[in-house]
């Protein structure tokens, strides 16, 4: 039987990361080992939301739920997913910790990273964006050079002063730009920016409205010349059908989804109507980063830089200097302490 044990990681960001509704310096994530007979480990890491109706505390609580579901065949990963929904379906995070251990243990079972029991080729990852967070005008000028290294720039909006901070990024850099709001407009603020938006070449627009407000997220849709991405309005594959015509893309959270097996059927779901596919990341040190990060090969864009916003991280695994994703070749996830 696979025993089940974790740690609670105390995490600090190099400046306050803000976004439309809230900001924070310090996050508390929780690693969760998967120990075989053998002694082999996998390790998953659990970044909870406050916003899905998570912390660092549910998560342990939810680990307790989650442990006797787990497989008795450790290979069995589609029936273990099947287990650990049915025995805690509210804990996203918690389960996606629990998913990626699994993943990271078979890989180490077989002596072969995920990325190659997948099948897929790293060198197909597309470049991940570098994201400022809500500040003021001075002081985005500054993350903005701070983050010289990375060539795509994903700035938070979702403010009042969203015109002077794009203008002054503007006047730093012509990199390309893209936008999230943390569904912080109505559809009218959305469309009363339109043309400040395509002024700054903004080239992608994630989450301009409330996640429940799909018509007023179509109506966005319709009047934008921008691509537009569901973020918070997509958790799961189930979404993705009533978003099409809707959107143009959907971003995959480990997160908010729950689990690899289930960012998988995101990606079929959101091909099979035709939308784009982004991955995206919490506050997260690399040993959730990894996990994300072995899916970049099938998708379209990427924003996986939740380790590089760290103060200091524990882990080591892919990398994303000059914006490049690079997956570690070791078994399983590939990550290691530091």
């Amino acid at each position: 039987m696979l025993r089940l044990s974790f740690d609670v990681l105390s995490l600090q960001t190099r400046h306050p990361f803000t976004i439309a509704r809230g900001s924070n310096t310090l996050y508390r994530r929780v690693r969760v080992r998967l120990a075989d007979a053998d002694g082999l480990e996998g390790w998953g890491e659990a970044a909870p939301s406050p916003y899905y109706g998570e912390t660092a505390d549910t998560v342990i609580a939810a680990l307790g739920r989650l442990a006797p579901a787990l497989p008795a065949d450790a290979s069995d990963l589609e029936g273990a997913d099947a287990a650990l929904l049915r025995a805690s379906p509210a804990d996203a995070a918690a389960r996606a910790a629990v998913s990626a251990a699994l993943h990271d243990l078979a890989g180490k079972r077989l002596g072969a990273p995920l990325w190659k029991l997948w099948g897929l080729d790293p060198a197909r990852a597309p470049l991940t964006s570098f994201t400022i967070g809500l500040d003021t005008p001075e002081r985005v000028q500054a993350k903005v050079r701070e983050a010289a290294p990375y060539p795509i720039l994903k700035v938070k909006v979702g403010t009042p002063e969203d015109a002077a901070v794009l203008r002054a990024i503007r006047e730093v850099t012509d990199k390309p730009l893209r936008v999230d709001a943390n569904a912080g407009w109505t559809p009218a603020e959305a469309l009363a920016r339109m043309p400040l938006l395509e002024e700054m070449r903004v080239e992608m627009i994630e989450q301009p409205v409330a996640p429940a407000d799909l018509e007023g997220l179509a109506a966005v849709h319709r009047a934008s010349r921008i691509p537009i991405v569901a973020d918070e309005s997509c958790r799961t594959a189930a979404d993705i059908p009533k978003l099409a015509g809707a959107v143009d893309g959907i971003n995959i959270k480990l997160a908010k989804c729950g689990s690899l097996r289930e960012a998988l059927r995101m990606v079929e779901a959101a091909r099979r109507h035709g939308l784009s596919v982004m991955v995206g990341c919490m506050i997260e040190t690399s040993l959730g980063i990894t996990a994300a990060a072995h899916l970049t090969p099938l998708l379209d864009l990427a924003d996986l830089d939740g380790a590089a916003l760290l103060e200091r991280d524990p882990f080591v695994g892919a990398t994303i200097d000059g914006g490049r994703i690079a997956l570690p070749t070791g078994p399983g996830l590939g990550v290691t302490e530091r």
